[in-house]
């Protein structure tokens, strides 16, 4: 396995974590939660100065402005002592921050576990394209998503404390809807995020060589049509070696969007696997992003193989 696609050593008891709110704000009662559950874990947080802001004029979906938050999140990413950078929610604003990041510094630190999911789906593409640094996507401290399914914390455990290794991700009712096999790096996340951040890329793909992974929560089928084909028309999935689709956790209906993503994906002519279980909802698992990873979309159990 290559150097560049060795994860971040996992964190140990007694370890440092920080905690930042890159995108929306956090409620003291989520956050409360979050800091109970890092003591049983035998974790010692570190809050971010600023995550429990809120924007001065959009604070129903912003936490502080956009200066503060990139500024928590710089010093949670460089400072040697954290072994983890947890972001508590996603929401909405972690693409506002990243013209507010400063590269050079973010890669003369010590490379460190960034996990979070959803919106922090753009944070994971920046680490991936600027820094080379795999991140893990994972069900965040702050979101019901976590604290209300003992099977998503146990994954997040895991995937933190324990080295990263050859496993698989499956699950009973995933269906190849093209079938093939290929090797690729992992990438993707939150199709919505993806979507959005198409303009700040050059044209082309951002995907070539690599196994796509692709979720979403609470859009209409009519939404998530529009979010692919903007994909589809920047050239995003040019070179990609297969897709991977996870939860679409109160999107729908879901027969609609299986049809859609038959109609729209299968012609790339690429392995493509439907209910693989990451992203929104319960029975989700932590997944490490900027690894290399072999897809297998048969009829017989179609999954994802890490580190294969």
């Amino acid at each position: 396995m290559s150097a560049l696609f060795t994860p971040p050593a996992p964190v140990r008891h007694g370890d440092r974590v920080a905690l930042v709110a890159p995108s929306s704000a956090i409620s003291e009662e989520r956050l409360a939660e979050a800091l109970d559950l890092l003591a049983t874990w035998d974790l010692e947080p570190v809050l971010g100065a600023h995550v429990r802001d809120t924007h001065p004029r959009a604070g129903t979906y912003l936490a502080g402005t956009d200066a503060d938050r990139a500024a928590d999140l710089m010093r949670a990413w460089t400072d040697d002592s954290v072994t983890a950078v947890l972001c508590l929610c996603g929401g909405y604003g972690a693409v506002r921050i990243l013209d507010h990041l400063d590269v050079q510094r973010l890669r003369a630190a010590r490379p460190k576990l960034l996990v979070g999911s959803s919106d922090i789906t753009g944070l994971h593409e920046f680490w991936e394209r600027e820094l080379g640094v795999p991140t893990l996507f994972a069900p965040m401290l702050g979101t019901h998503d976590l604290m209300s399914d003992p099977g998503n914390l146990t994954a997040l455990h895991r995937s933190l404390f324990t080295p990263a290794d050859r496993r698989s991700l499956q699950a009973p009712g995933a269906e190849a809807i093209v079938e093939g096999v290929a090797e690729g790096t992992l990438t993707g996340g939150n199709l919505s995020l993806l979507a959005m951040t198409t303009g700040s890329h050059a044209s082309g793909s951002r995907t070539a060589g690599k196994i796509v992974l692709l979720e979403d929560v609470e859009e209409k089928t009519y939404r998530i049509d529009g979010f692919l084909v903007s994909l589809l028309r920047s050239g995003y999935f040019d070179g990609a070696v297969g897709i991977a689709l996870g939860t679409w956790h109160e999107c729908g209906p879901l027969p609609e969007i299986r049809a859609l993503v038959e109609e729209l994906l299968a012609p790339l002519g690429i392995p493509l696997i439907w209910g693989l279980p990451f992203g929104h909802g319960p029975s989700v698992d932590t997944v490490p992003l900027g690894v290399p990873a072999r897809i297998i979309a048969d009829s017989g159990q179609p999954r994802i193989d890490l580190f294969p």
